[in-house]
């Protein structure tokens, strides 16, 4: 059967092709990546879309292929990201995971920032993407970069849009999940969480690649969360199983602990 792949539509990682969505931050960071000089730092929770957003950008700008990715969890892109403010003509950079690098190295880039807009530099525009207050973390570095840097906040996507993703994905392998509305809730407005959510439920009703003719899948959404949830264990489990439990018994019990990770879970921010 010729057509895309599962692990190709409904990607669990990399930058999405078939399902790629803009989020609501999209046309301004358009509009900031255009900006001459102008630092761009984009910020909200993992698995938002930040990264395929921006790489998605830099593509319609034609200027995707010559960008230098960077990323705070490579010692050898950290050494680069050191040597930055010393570099002339380095074209689009973009530095991922900026909330790992040390304050030190921050406050550099934070300066460089500075100097790039203040010149209004045509031959360098540096890209920052961290977790929630990323922005916040550079000006307090140094405060007059606020007016000197776009500060993109990805948050949540509206469920229409996480909707459009598993549609897209759909059409693409010519199925229907059955529990589009069902996984749209369950992603909490998490393009990553829908994928993945969208990618079980291909594997549960034996759909790995495009069918030739349209199939409506036969999967339930518990089971299908289960099955992620236990992919997802290894790496949160403990985490959150010690969270809750507290780090001592109290005389009201371990419900405050339990009950305080479950309003994490369903906050807005």
């Amino acid at each position: 059967m010729s057509g895309p792949l599962l692990e190709e539509v409904f990607k669990l990682s990399g930058v999405p092709t078939y399902t790629f969505v803009k989020p609501t931050e999209y046309e301004k960071l358009l509009v900031s990546l255009r900006t001459p000089g102008r630092g761009v730092v984009i910020e909200g929770p993992s698995g938002i879309g930040k990264t395929t957003a921006v790489t998605q950008a830099l593509a319609v700008r034609g200027i995707e292929a010559k960008a230098l990715k960077l990323t705070a969890r490579k010692s050898d892109d950290v050494k680069l990201i050191e040597a930055l403010p010393d570099m002339k003509d380095t074209g689009v950079v973009i530095i991922d995971d900026f909330h790992r690098l040390h304050e030190d190295l921050q406050r550099r880039i934070a300066d460089f920032l500075k100097v790039l807009a203040d010149e209004e530099r045509q031959d360098t525009k540096l890209i920052v993407v961290g977790i929630n207050k990323a922005g916040d973390s550079l000006v307090a570095f140094a405060p007059d970069l606020n007016t000197r840097i776009d500060t993109l906040r990805f948050e949540a996507n509206p469920d229409e849009r996480v909707k459009e993703l598993i549609e897209k994905g759909e059409g693409a392998l010519n199925v229907s999940l059955g529990i589009t509305s069902k996984i749209v809730e369950s992603a909490g407005g998490s393009f990553y969480i829908a994928q993945m959510l969208s990618h079980e439920a291909c594997l549960t009703g034996a759909a790995s690649e495009r069918q030739e003719n349209l199939r409506a899948l036969d999967v339930s959404i518990e089971v299908v969360i289960s099955r992620v949830m236990d992919n997802l264990s290894r790496r949160f489990m403990q985490v959150a199983l010690g969270f809750a439990s507290g780090p001592k018994l109290r005389k009201e019990g371990r419900a405050p602990y339990l009950h305080i990770l479950k309003w994490l879970a369903e906050a807005d921010d």
